[in-house]
């Protein structure tokens, strides 16, 4: 950690711009938690398959004829049956298999997809299954915790820490909230809700960006942007970032935890897109770079 840390610490103390020690301090360790994240049993480095269900039987094992093919060597042959019709995905387990949901074994059982807020997730030795629901598709989700993704993974790279990246922006409310259409790497979109813009000026330009809500009761503001350093410096269809929810008017926007998308290591996220409102014409040289590019 110390050796990786070093290269990361001389950039900062030659930039143009010194982030004072408490804002340094807050986006080092976040950028820590981020790629702890990143690398846990559950994170996206071991997300490893994505399938689509058809109606009716939907095999699964790691024979590669099974219509879910599981990894080499993680399941038996044939470890069980998903039935899907009209929305809804049933887990038949071979005999024999062991599998759990919430740590308790199962053989049969419905599995609530992630559009129910509450996904089931069966989880088979290193493996782990979910139901996710794309537009008018469902899919199932594979999650390996020895996938090729997260054994190679070579760490995240940043650009140096800058203050003048935290920008306090005005958040001016849209009353009631707009629907947005937000495009995905499916070649879909979806319609969030977004309660307003931030205006803020950088290098002498005024813009803006619409963030979005992921949930209704969330309490965090989603960015979806893309700049002029995308697809040079910075991961190529976009990046995202959080903020706090507006107080007084204001919000404040912190570039510094500007990040990849699940994306940037996989090919099987099903990532949003930024809306044409959120290409910036302006490079915001802070927050995550093009990971394995740099």
């Amino acid at each position: 950690m110390i050796t990786t840390m070093i290269p990361l610490l001389m950039t900062i103390l030659f930039a143009g711009v010194a982030p004072d020690g408490s804002h340094r301090d807050e986006i080092l360790k976040w950028r820590d938690q981020r790629e702890t994240r990143l690398k846990s049993d559950t994170g996206w480095l071991t997300l490893a398959g994505l399938f689509w269900l058809k109606e009716g039987e939907n095999r699964f094992g790691a024979d590669p004829n099974n219509d879910i093919a599981l990894p080499e060597g993680s399941a038996p042959a044939s470890a069980g049956i998903l039935e899907f019709h009209d929305g809804r995905t049933v887990v038949n387990m071979a005999p024999g298999v062991e599998a759990t949901i919430g740590g308790k074994p199962v053989t049969r059982m419905e599995l609530k997809p992630d559009s129910s807020g509450s996904p089931d997730i069966l989880a088979m030795g290193r493996l782990t299954m979910q139901v996710i629901k794309r537009g008018d598709k469902y899919g199932i989700r594979l999650k390996d915790t020895q996938s090729r993704s997260r054994k190679e993974f070579t760490g995240l790279h940043w650009y140096p820490i800058e203050d003048s990246y935290r920008i306090t922006a005005r958040f001016v409310p849209y009353d009631p909230p707009r629907m947005i259409m937000v495009p995905t790497v499916l070649g879909t979109t979806e319609e969030m809700p977004c309660p307003g813009k931030a205006v803020f000026t950088l290098n002498g330009q005024e813009m803006t960006l619409e963030p979005v809500l992921e949930e209704p009761d969330a309490e965090e503001l989603f960015y979806i942007f893309k700049d002029e350093t995308s697809g040079a410096q910075t991961y190529p269809a976009g990046r995202f970032f959080y903020s706090g929810m507006p107080k007084d008017g204001v919000v404040v926007l912190d570039f510094n935890k500007a990040y990849n998308p699940p994306c940037a290591f996989t090919p099987y996220a099903t990532c949003p897109l930024p809306p044409a409102q959120n290409r910036l014409k302006v490079k915001i040289e802070a927050g995550e770079l093009n990971y394995g590019h740099h």
